[in-house]
């Protein structure tokens, strides 16, 4: 257990580093305030894990290979891949209800989070 952990721990480091550089270029080159390098980073990441799958379903991978590919370089650089993997395969074997409550989670419902995450730290104040 410990080398599994120490495997995906790596990967999510080199994930992490990855993340932040694209991130960071995309946007200082867009010249906009749209988060256009976040956005590049979910489609990356979501295109690179889509890819690793359709290449695990085609050959035989190590099992901690496969571990320091998705979980912990795919991990680290972006969960919305891995959300995004959740739903495909939600609604590929046919569970479009559960396809569409993951999005609604994951998506409407985690914003809400982050907004109510927010508002206990940093209240509004009583207009005076």
């Amino acid at each position: 257990m410990m080398k599994m952990l120490m495997i995906v721990g790596l990967g999510s480091f080199a994930g992490g580093v990855l993340r932040f550089l694209l991130a960071r270029f995309v946007q200082v080159n867009s010249a906009s305030s749209f988060p256009w390098g976040t956005a590049a980073v979910n489609l990356l990441g979501c295109f690179i894990l889509g890819s690793l799958y359709g290449l695990f379903d085609r050959s035989l991978v190590h099992t901690e290979t496969r571990l320091f590919l998705t979980a912990g370089l795919c991990g680290g650089f972006t969960t919305f891949s891995t959300f995004s993997l959740d739903t495909f395969n939600l609604y590929h074997t046919g569970d479009l209800m559960l396809a569409g409550l993951n999005i609604l989670l994951n998506a409407v419902i985690c914003i809400c989070a982050v907004w109510a995450g927010y508002r206990i730290v940093f209240p509004r104040t009583a207009a005076a």
